[in-house]
């Protein structure tokens, strides 16, 4: 198989385009790499040595290299699977709670992502081309979530209009800590505190949400 369709395949599993054409033992094979990898990257960083990514994931080096030929493949791919962890975490919540509530939980659940993303942050803003459609897609699965939470809790009135997406997910970010400096849970009191100043100034709902 050439890098091409290598890097093809990976992307295909991973980005959700063709991932039904992945046979079901492939996809748990991927699933534990990228949530292995994600693991050891917040860790001790994007250069860790390979063979602790597949003995955590509990997969050969050859599975690895066979998917992830590069190591910015691997990054890129680690990437995108924390995006659409945590974009598809917001149906699940919005089924689970309220809509302030929802918000809140889905708000809690970016900051893992945030600490998570830090473990990439040095390869990312490498300036490799190989991480150049990243930003876009973070923008794509998360900017309609989030504004999908944030619209459904304003129709209900627990929190108040006018709140942009993207403003909210900077304020969230700015107020997460490193996972090593939050050991007394800084970071969720922030957020919380974050989502009871939306809740100032809401009407009484106006209608259905």
């Amino acid at each position: 198989m050439s890098d091409d369709t290598t890097r093809e395949a990976g992307a295909d599993a991973v980005g959700g385009q063709g991932s039904k054409r992945v046979r079901a033992d492939v996809r748990r094979n991927l699933d534990a790499l990228l949530s292995a990898a994600a693991e050891i990257f917040a860790t001790s960083g994007v250069d860790a040595p390979v063979r602790q990514i597949t003995a955590r994931a509990g997969v050969g080096a050859g599975t690895l290299y066979r998917h992830f030929p590069q190591r910015s493949d691997l990054i890129a791919a680690v990437f995108r699977h924390e995006v659409d962890a945590c974009a598809d975490a917001a149906e699940s919540l919005a089924a689970q709670y309220g809509p302030a509530e929802a918000l809140s939980q889905w708000l809690q659940r970016f900051t893992a992502f945030i600490a998570a993303k830090r473990g990439l942050s040095a390869a990312l803003h490498s300036g490799d081309p190989a991480y150049d459609t990243l930003p876009a897609y973070f923008d794509q699965r998360f900017m309609p979530v989030l504004g999908g939470l944030i619209d459904a809790a304003v129709r209900a009135g627990e929190i108040r209009p006018g709140i942009d997406p993207e403003d909210l997910l900077t304020a969230t970010r700015n107020l997460t800590l490193p996972a090593q400096e939050d050991e007394g849970g800084h970071t969720r009191r922030m957020v919380a505190l974050l989502v009871d100043g939306l809740r100032y100034g809401a009407g009484g709902g106006t209608g259905a949400g």
